[in-house]
This record gives C-alpha cells, sequence and structure tokens, in this order.
C-alpha cells in the first residue's frame, strides 16, 4: 500500500516526465514546481529542498563551466583546433582528428561549450570540402559524448551522480567516485565508438544541406524589399499606427534610411517618404501587403540577397534555456540582444506562419538580424549557441594562459591522488584567475547558468523525495522481481536500458533524478557492491545517442544539421547497444567476478 507521501511523490514523478517530454514548461521551471509541490504537501522540508544549493557538486559543476568559458575565450582551444584542422584533406582525415580532439578534450572540459566551439570549424570545413555538415555534426557530438564519459568531470552527469552518492542515506558511509573510476568503461569505449563512427557512421548519417545555405539560395522565401512611396498615407505614421507590427506571415525586421541600417525597429519609429523596408517570412503574401496599405511599394529589383547586404547570424537554443516555452515575441529579442529573429527551423524545415507566435523550443535554430550592440549582448549568453560564427578572442600574455592550463592539468592531478579535494582546487584556480586579471567579476557573475544550478539542485531535491518516501524502496522491490531471475548482470542491464530509455525521451537529469535512488536500493536489498550499480546509472544517463533530446550536445547538432528525429535512431541505437554490453560486461567483470 502506497503511503501519502509516495503517492504525491508519484503524482510530481508523473508530471516531470510529462513535462520534459511534452516540453510544457522549461526544465527548471519543471523542476521547480515539483519540488514546491513536495514542499506544500509535507514531503520535504525548506531545508532539504534548499540542501540540493548547498551540495559542493553544484558548485564544482558551475566553476568547470565556468574555467571553460575563460580557456575558451582566451582562444586555446580554436588555436590547436586551427593547427590541426587546415591539414585535414579529406573526410576520414577531419573526422579522425576531430574525434582524438574533441574526445580528449571532454574529458577534462566539459562538452557543451566545446561542441560549441568545434560547430563553426565543422561549417566552414565542410563548406570549404562542399561536404554536408549533417555527416559531421552527430560524430562531432557522440565524440564528446565519449570523451566526458571517461572521467567525473568530463560531464555534467558524472558530477550529479556524484552529488547524490554525497546526499544519499540509503547506504551509510559510501564513499564518493574518484577521478578515473569511469576510465575502465570510458576508454574502451571511446576507441570502439570511434571506430564504429569511422566506418559506419557515413553510411548511415543523412545528406542535408546546410540551413544557411538554404537560406542564400531560398532567400525570395525569407526577404522582401519595399518603400515608402511619395505621397503615403503611411509618411509620418509610426510602426505600430501603420500596422506593420502584426502581419501575417511576414515579419519587418530592418529599415534603411538615408543609406543607415535600422535594426530591431520598435514600433515608435515614425516612417518617411523613401524609406525602404525590409520583411522576413512568407514573402507571396507581399501582394496582400501592398494593396491593403496604398502606401508601399516594391522596387524595381524587390529581393535582397543577404550575402551583400545583411550579416544573418545563425544559433541554435540550448537545452536549459529560457527562451524555452516562450513565443518569439515573449522572448523579446530586440530589448534583450538587439536583434530580429527572421526564421526558425526545427526538425530540418523552415516554420511557418507569424514568427512571433511562434513558441520557442530547446533546439531550434533561429536566423537573427543583429543590431549593434547585438555582439555586445550575447557576449555571455547561457541561452542560445552560436554555429556559423567564431568568437573573437581576448588577448592575454603567455604566462597567464601557461598558468591557466597548468593550474586546470594540476587541479586534476591533485583530485585524483585524492590530495586536495576538486573543490578546493577549483576555487583557488578562480582566485588566482581572478589576482591575474584574466577575467573580472562581472564576467564571472555573466557566466554563471543560474538555470543550469536550479536544475541541478532541484533534481537532487527530487531525488530526496524519492527515497524519503519510500517510492524509491518500493520501485526497486518491483524491478528486483523482474530481473533477479536474469542475475546479477541481468539486473545490470535493467537499470541500463530503463536509464537510457528515460534519458534519451526525457533528460539525462531527470532520468538520474529518477533512477539513481531506485538503483541504489536495489544494491541495498541484494545486499551488493553499490558501486557499479552508481556507475550504470551515470554511464547509461551520460552515453545517450538514440535521440537528439537526451544528451545537450545532441540537441545543439539536432536543427544546424537539418536532422529529423530517427537520423539519430539509426545511427545511435546501435551505438547504444554496443555501449550498454561493454558496459555492463566490464562492471561485472571489476565488480562481480
Amino acid at each position: 500500500m502506497l503511503s501519502f507521501d509516495a503517492i504525491v511523490v508519484s503524482i510530481v514523478l508523473i508530471f516531470i516526465v510529462l513535462s520534459f517530454y511534452k516540453e510544457w514548461v522549461g526544465p527548471a521551471f519543471t523542476f521547480l514546481i515539483g519540488v514546491v509541490a513536495l514542499g506544500i504537501f509535507g514531503v520535504l522540508t525548506p531545508s532539504e529542498i534548499m540542501g540540493g544549493f548547498a551540495n559542493d557538486q553544484v558548485v564544482v559543476i558551475l566553476m568547470l563551466l565556468l574555467i571553460g568559458d575563460i580557456i575558451r575565450d582566451l582562444g586555446i582551444v580554436e588555436n590547436l583546433f586551427d593547427k590541426v584542422f587546415q591539414r585535414a584533406k579529406t573526410y576520414r582525415q577531419f573526422m579522425g582528428r576531430m574525434m582524438l580532439l574533441v574526445g580528449g578534450f571532454s574529458a577534462f572540459l566539459n562538452n557543451t561549450p566545446l561542441v560549441a566551439v568545434m560547430m563553426p570549424y565543422v561549417h566552414s570545413w565542410s563548406k570549404r570540402n562542399k561536404i554536408s555538415p549533417s555527416k559531421l555534426l552527430i560524430p562531432l557530438s557522440y565524440s564528446a559524448i565519449l570523451g566526458g564519459c571517461i572521467t567525473l568531470i568530463g560531464t555534467s552527469t558524472n558530477l550529479i551522480v556524484n552529488g547524490m552518492v554525497v546526499d544519499q542515506n540509503i547506504i551509510p558511509g559510501l564513499k564518493s567516485l574518484d577521478m578515473f573510476d569511469f576510465a575502465y568503461v570510458g576508454i574502451p569505449m571511446m576507441i570502439i565508438g570511434s571506430i564504429y563512427i569511422l566506418f559506419v557512421g557515413k553510411k548511415l548519417l543523412p545528406d542535408n544541406a546546410d540551413t544557411l545555405d538554404k537560406f542564400s539560395e531560398n532567400s525570395r522565401q525569407y526577404i522582401v524589399e519595399a518603400h515608402v512611396r511619395p505621397g503615403s498615407d503611411l509618411n509620418g505614421k509610426t510602426i505600430g499606427e501603420a500596422n506593420l507590427r502584426n502581419l501575417q506571415g511576414l515579419y519587418l525586421f530592418q529599415i534603411k534610411r538615408n543609406g543607415s541600417k535600422i535594426a530591431a525597429v520598435s514600433p515608435e519609429f515614425i516612417l518617411a517618404e523613401g524609406d525602404c523596408l525590409f520583411f522576413a517570412g512568407a514573402t507571396e503574401t507581399i501582394a496582400d501587403l501592398i494593396l491593403a496599405n496604398k502606401g508601399l511599394t516594391l522596387p524595381t529589383v524587390g529581393m535582397l540577397s543577404h550575402k551583400k547586404q545583411l550579416e544573418v547570424v545563425e544559433i541554435v537554443v540550448s537545452h536549459n534555456s529560457t527562451l524555452i516555452s516562450k513565443t518569439v515575441k515573449e522572448a523579446n529579442f530586440r530589448g534583450k540582444y538587439d536583434a530580429a529573429v527572421i526564421a526558425i527551423h526545427r526538425n530540418g524545415e523552415r516554420m511557418s506562419g507569424k514568427i512571433g507566435d511562434v513558441k520557442v523550443r530547446a533546439g531550434d535554430v533561429l536566423l537573427l538580424l543583429g543590431g549593434d550592440d547585438f555582439t555586445a549582448r550575447t557576449q555571455r549568453v547561457q541561452d542560445f549557441y552560436f554555429i556559423s560564427k567564431v568568437k573573437e578572442f581576448r588577448k592575454q600574455e603567455n604566462y597567464k594562459i601557461g598558468l591557466l592550463l597548468g593550474g586546470t592539468i594540476l587541479a586534476v592531478i591533485l583530485s585524483a591522488c585524492n590530495i586536495v579535494p576538486l573543490f578546493m582546487t577549483l576555487i583557488v584556480m578562480i582566485i588566482v584567475i581572478l589576482a591575474l586579471k584574466i577575467t573580472n567579476p562581472k564576467d564571472i557573475a555573466a557566466s554563471i547558468d543560474f538555470n543550469l544550478a536550479m536544475i541541478i539542485a532541484l533534481s537532487l531535491a527530487f531525488g530526496t523525495a524519492m527515497i524519503k518516501s519510500g517510492l524509491a524502496e518500493m520501485i526497486a522491490d518491483l524491478l528486483i522481481s523482474v530481473f533477479l531471475p536474469l542475475g546479477k548482470v541481468g539486473i545490470l542491464f535493467g537499470i541500463y536500458l530503463i536509464t537510457t530509455v528515460l534519458a534519451a525521451y526525457v533528460t539525462n537529469k531527470a532520468a538520474v533524478a529518477i533512477i539513481f535512488p531506485i538503483s541504489l536500493s536495489m544494491a541495498l536489498h541484494l545486499h551488493l557492491n553499490p558501486e557499479p550499480f552508481v556507475l550504470i546509472v551515470a554511464f547509461a544517463a551520460a552515453a545517450n545517442f538514440m535521440t537528439p533530446i537526451g544528451y545537450q550536445t545532441n540537441l545543439m547538432v539536432y536543427g544546424p544539421g537539418s536532422y529529423k528525429f530517427g537520423d539519430f535512431f539509426k545511427i545511435g541505437f546501435p551505438l547504444t547497444i554496443i555501449y550498454m554490453v561493454v558496459c555492463v560486461s566490464i562492471l561485472s567483470y571489476i565488480y562481480f567476478y
């Protein structure tokens, strides 16, 4: 019989799964609603709700992301990439170097910013060599995932699991994970996975046109120019008064007056004779616009070549963006970023209808036209990643760069040898970085991903509720009855299978929050070493190849590669089976035999 607390947690669990799958609200808000509900019904105390924010692993994740951002800002990784990739002449040469470098770096740097850095290289190399980016972007994501599973700090999923180990009270005295506990599975799978991607992947990957190329080739579907003619009724009216803000299928994104361009046009802007108005969207409706206003006229050459006149920036919405579930209008790109959204691509197709009414989803590719302040306002943005734009780097003296790299390596070594906790080495590094003026407190504050911090901290609180209510124990008993006939190895297979399917459709952080307490309860009931039950959850959640929503780097390349949902399954399902077999076999050999 379920207790009242277990019933409440079950309802919240169903809500979280459905909200993630249906994208009702953003990930952080989903966890917030769920955990607050648990607090209201007395399942969690206020201190238990806030306990996740005090977990040192949450701070470690944020500090690692911060240091990764600083390394990226200094162009250290890019300089190495420049030297390595300019010599790659063939597809396999580029792929081999990409997998080696990205896999190696992602073992020690967070793989999300690493993929963000690498995407412009893939974009430019594929353009130069006339190879579709879709042949390279999934391998880029998979390389980062495979490399991230080698160490504790390679992916935030591993650190979240470690945070749950520290927080849990199911098995008292359970030690936290060491830096290279993951390497026994991670290194062999990095090798096996790379061979699979290199020799099998190209045949399974689609050959899609690049999004910006589509934009260039089909600019008539996007951009149209209209003039305010002499004697027009529009002369002296604001954009709002002229009803040019809420047009069906068209979006006013720029005005040119006397040779000057005015981007991110406000509703209060006053029109004048001779103004050139640039609209984006379904330009087949331009005839209706001309007839309805009786004040606009098409120029002799009506269509605009964006390559000569406009700088179009391509971005992809991040997995924990604050833009998710907001309409383009609500997202206020004009006010926040000094930019206009001129097109949206989802699932490889351009979205039709009124752009302002489209709800933003994770993985959407947005084509933006930025104003003068766009670059400055997006310098530290967490809501999206640039696809086709290479960042400008901050110049620093070589000795400072050397100290930063040396400090990062030393922090990893001291932590791996259990001499100094990773938390303390990273704190010291941040102090040194500030002292050397490599960055400043303002930039640090801007770099902190508070949305991610909330997701992680609240997922830890939800895990506590699963344990405290007894729901984790009940589900563990049920799973034991199903998988025990298959033996200890069968139980690990069962946990891996459930975790990886859950991660594939409701994100890995939610999967960890749900499955970790269940897995640990199973280890306790079976009187088995809990470590493989901890590691199996981490590997199954992090090594997610089957869907674009299963892992943040998959989502990052989903739109830019113009992939279909099934493209990930076609290449990712065999790799998932291989990873599961290798992972369970190695963990069983180490811990059970």
